[in-house]
This record gives C-alpha cells, sequence and structure tokens, in this order.
C-alpha cells in the first residue's frame, strides 16, 4: 500500500538532501519560495506537473518517492530504456 505520509516524508527528505535552497527550487519550478515552504512543512503536496518537474530537478525517481520502488535515482542509460 501507498500512503500520503510515506510519500511526504520521501519528497522532504529528497528536497533537503539536494542541498537546492528553498529559494532556487521555487525559482526552477516556477512557483513561489512559501510554495516549497509548504511542501517542506508537510502542509502542502504539489500539483502532477510541478511533482515531474520536482522530480526532474533533484534527479530522483517519481517511482522512490511515490513508494513504487525503492531506488532514489533516475536511469538515464540509454540502453535501459524498454524497447518501441
Amino acid at each position: 500500500m501507498i500512503y500520503l505520509e510515506d510519500v511526504r516524508k520521501r519528497m522532504i527528505a529528497s528536497i533537503k538532501e539536494s542541498g537546492i535552497s528553498q529559494s532556487e527550487l521555487a525559482r526552477l519550478l516556477n512557483i513561489k519560495q512559501p510554495t516549497v515552504a509548504q511542501y517542506l512543512s508537510g502542509r502542502a503536496m504539489p500539483a502532477l506537473d510541478t511533482f515531474a518537474n520536482l522530480c526532474i530537478i533533484l534527479d530522483v525517481d517519481s517511482n522512490y518517492i511515490l513508494g513504487i520502488d525503492s531506488e532514489r535515482a533516475i536511469d538515464t542509460n540509454p540502453n535501459s530504456l524498454p524497447d518501441s
């Protein structure tokens, strides 16, 4: 089962571990810094498009944050992509 509280914890940890300031993250996501502060406090969750961009910026696999997979990093190896 996937629980929202676990998703929040992984998202918050990933943001903190990135070393990116709240201001810089807000700028990169094109949102306001207080919104990032709300994510870090657990009072708010990002919209789906913001969440996707957050994962890209942090170089964290969305499946990790969602609790679907235990791997943190995005696999950018082109040999690992499924055949079309």
